[in-house]
Parts: C-alpha cells; sequence; structure tokens
C-alpha cells in the first residue's frame, strides 16, 4: 500500500512537470510568433523609432526581442558571469552576488530584532496593546519611501538599501511570530507551569518549537518582499546590484539583457522561497 502510494505521488508529481514543460513551450512558440518581423506599412513616429532603434525604424511588427536573441543573451552573461571591466560594467553574477549579500544583511537583521520582539508581544497581552497602534501605522508604509531618509541619515548608498530590506523584512516576521507565540496551547504552557519549567526554558523548549512553522511562515513572506524591495532599491541609488544592472541596460537600451536579468531574478528568488520552505518543513510536526 505504501508504494502503492509512493507511486502514485511519483506519477502525479511526473505529469506536474511535464505540464509545466509543455506549458514553457507553448508560452515560447507564443513569444517567437508575436516577434517575427513583418513590414510595416505605416509610418514610424520619429521619437518611437529613436528610442527602440533598428527594429522600429525599420517598421517591424515588434522591437521585443524574440527568444533566440534573450537565449544569446542569457548565454553571453551566464558564460562569464563575474568579469570587472570598470565601475559601471561588471558581470550578472557578481551585481546579482550584491543585491543577495544586502537582501541576507538586512534580513537576518530584522530577524534578530523581530523574533525576540515577536516573542514578547506574544507573550504579553500588555505589551502587544501598547505596540500594536505602532506597529499597524508603520506596517502599510511603502520601504522604498523611507529611502530618502535612510540617504540623508546615513549618507551611503549601499546601507541604505540594507536598512530599505531591514524596514520590509521586519514586519512579516514580527507579525507572525507574536501570532504564533499567542497561539500555543494553553495545555501545553499548563503542564509546563506543573513541571515548574522557567520562564526561559519554557520559551525554548515549549514556546518555540510550538510557534516554529508560523515564524518560518513569515520569514518565507519576508524574504519574498525583500527580494522585491532591493531591485527598486538598486534601481534608485545605483552603483551595484541587479536593480541597477536594468536600469543601466535600460539606459544602454539592451533589451534582451532586461530580459535576462528578470528571468534570473525570478529564479533567485524561486531559490531562496525553496530554501525557506525546506526549513519550514524541517520544524513542522504532524499533530
Amino acid at each position: 500500500m505504501a508504494a502503492g502510494l509512493i507511486g502514485e505521488r511519483g506519477s502525479a508529481r511526473l505529469r506536474g512537470w511535464l505540464l509545466s514543460a509543455g506549458l514553457l513551450l507553448a508560452f515560447i512558440l507564443a513569444w517567437h510568433v508575436a516577434t517575427l518581423p513583418e513590414a510595416g506599412t505605416g509610418a514610424v513616429d520619429p521619437e518611437y523609432a529613436k528610442l527602440l532603434g533598428a527594429a522600429a525604424a525599420q517598421g517591424q511588427k515588434s522591437a521585443f526581442p524574440t527568444p533566440a536573441e534573450v537565449g544569446a543573451a542569457l548565454w553571453k552573461h551566464v558564460a562569464d558571469p563575474f568579469y570587472v571591466r570598470g565601475t559601471n560594467d561588471m558581470g550578472i553574477g557578481i551585481q546579482l552576488a550584491f543585491s543577495i549579500g544586502r537582501v541576507l544583511t538586512g534580513y537576518l537583521l530584522a530577524a534578530l530584532v523581530a523574533i525576540p520582539l515577536g516573542f514578547l508581544i506574544g507573550m504579553s497581552p500588555l505589551l502587544h496593546r501598547a505596540l500594536d497602534p505602532f506597529i499597524q501605522v508603520l506596517k502599510p508604509i511603502s520601504p522604498l519611501a523611507w529611502m530618502p531618509l535612510a540617504l540623508y541619515t546615513i549618507k551611503d548608498s549601499a546601507v541604505s538599501a540594507i536598512f530599505v530590506i531591514f524596514i520590509c523584512s521586519i514586519w512579516p516576521m514580527l507579525m507572525n511570530t507574536a501570532f504564533g507565540v499567542a497561539a500555543v496551547r494553553k495545555e501545553w504552557l499548563n503542564v509546563a507551569r506543573t513541571l515548574e519549567v522557567g520562564p526561559l526554558r519554557r520559551a525554548f523548549t515549549v514556546i518555540l518549537p510550538a510557534a516554529a512553522p508560523t515564524i518560518m511562515t513569515g520569514m518565507r513572506i519576508s524574504i519574498g518582499i525583500a527580494w522585491l524591495v532591493i531591485v527598486a532599491a538598486e534601481m534608485l541609488v545605483g552603483g551595484t546590484g541587479i536593480g541597477y544592472f536594468v536600469w543601466n541596460e535600460w539606459n544602454n537600451l539592451s533589451i534582451p539583457s532586461i530580459v535576462t536579468a528578470i528571468l534570473l531574478i525570478g529564479l533567485v528568488g524561486m531559490a531562496l522561497d525553496l530554501a525557506l520552505a525546506r526549513l519550514a518543513r524541517l520544524v513542522t510536526y504532524p499533530e
């Protein structure tokens, strides 16, 4: 019976992968057809032609790159991702490394603040009532709204980007930690008190394991938001990072490179989410 269940799961997984591959091929085919060059009959707006280059100037159906052009750009960037030829000319691997480093730095700093504070809020109704108004006011503020203040006070673009990541990462972790701690079963806490377990030991041996799945959910949400925000933040501050790379390629009108960067941003975001999902499974126990 167990072997049959495993076989069914494997078969369902295989069908899922085949369907994903089919959808990808269909998307690429539609993309290829949509970007086939076609002689235009009308006049091309001069500003549009200047912006999009030769493709528009020739009156083609679309100046958007074809899958083959994006594939060539992807291969060019992946084949030599770590070159450094100048301040504004670095490989896409180096740009991704800068972005990932900033995200992880701000994210870990947020975790160091949010998880202990969330524990205190979840364990103390009084503290929850006192801090909740501040949290509700600060939580909806766009992280990028803090960027001008960060640049003005910190006066360092890289540190300002890390600060923005810290701000956007802290709220999901804080709220989920507080909720998970407050939702721990009262029976478990009563048993711990009956056994005269101290508050610190109770927090680590009873509350933390029970709240860990909820905490990990908040951490998983935070890493996704952080990766979204860093691209926009780097577009604003410039210098290095995948966001700056996208903006620089736009200034160079290299649309295939932009599409390549978008694809790699999505893949890195998926990898970060999968890593947090695996950690969440490690701390989730069947009831």
